[in-house]
């Protein structure tokens, strides 16, 4: 059994989640997620169950160990966590969900105490290889509440049995483990050269609900590399050619 937690969500765009633990309670969460704690609240950080399960969580894009925050006073006392990048922090109580939960990587923040962060395989080596958000999913399990985060704006779907969506890949947040996934090919030489949302998209497909984000952490990261590389290139030109018109100048002389 996971853990009761209370807990608050502050902001908007850029959220954090406070915490409130009993004496003795625990929540768990992702490396370096932390904001605050009060003076009661004692860290201990581990592997969470040993060597495998530290590696199973780096390659679900997780750190190695991961840090459980410890209620030690007799009071109520509270520990908040931060969001990585611009988004929401999503609530996701396992209960409701069949006590499982499907993510993609780098969307765990925290979780209470009894939640556990396994690998989750698609159906296709090839899903994995070429889907955009890499062959393994995060697999939450459990009874207790766990928060994901995600970029943008937050869109919830709630999928009716046969009901399918095709979805950029980076914009899948998460479903529930009764929603079938699958990565298809998008067809079409041009659409595959020149569409711009790459050649594979994810089909999700009800009963369940699935969790979509606006803005992927990975095309924010693209747009800030392109528009850097840009500047750059264009502060090298700008140098080059200042760099002529004082060498041009230097040899013409008064002419």
């Amino acid at each position: 059994m996971a853990d009761v937690i209370d807990y608050k969500l502050f902001g908007d765009d850029m959220q954090m989640v406070e915490i409130e633990l009993d004496p003795r309670e625990i929540v768990r969460a992702e490396a370096g997620a932390m904001m605050y704690m009060e003076s009661d609240i004692q860290m201990q950080t581990s592997t969470g169950g040993g060597i495998m399960k530290g590696l199973k969580r780096m390659i679900t894009g997780e750190s190695f160990f991961i840090t459980s925050f410890i209620n030690g006073g007799s009071g109520k006392s509270h520990v908040a966590f931060a969001a990585p990048y611009p988004g929401k922090i999503i609530p996701v109580d396992l209960a409701k969900y069949g006590n499982r939960f499907i993510c993609q990587k780098d969307a765990f923040l925290c979780a209470a105490n009894g939640i556990e962060i396994e690998m989750e395989f698609t159906k296709k080596i090839g899903a994995g290889l070429f889907g955009g958000e890499g062959f393994i999913l995060q697999r939450l399990e459990g009874d207790g509440l766990a928060f994901i985060h995600a970029g943008g704006t937050i869109v919830k779907r709630e999928l009716q049995a046969g009901e399918t969506l095709r979805v950029d890949t980076g914009c899948l947040v998460g479903f529930t483990s009764s929603v079938r996934y699958d990565i298809q090919f998008v067809g079409g030489f041009k659409n595959a050269l020149f569409g711009g949302e790459g050649i594979f998209l994810a089909t999700v497909s009800g009963p369940g609900i699935v969790y979509l984000q606006t803005l992927p952490f990975s095309r924010l990261a693209d747009r800030i590399h392109r528009a850097f590389s840009y500047h750059n290139k264009g502060e090298s030109r700008g140098i080059a050619g200042l760099g002529g018109s004082i060498l041009g100048g230097l040899l013409g002389g008064d002419d």
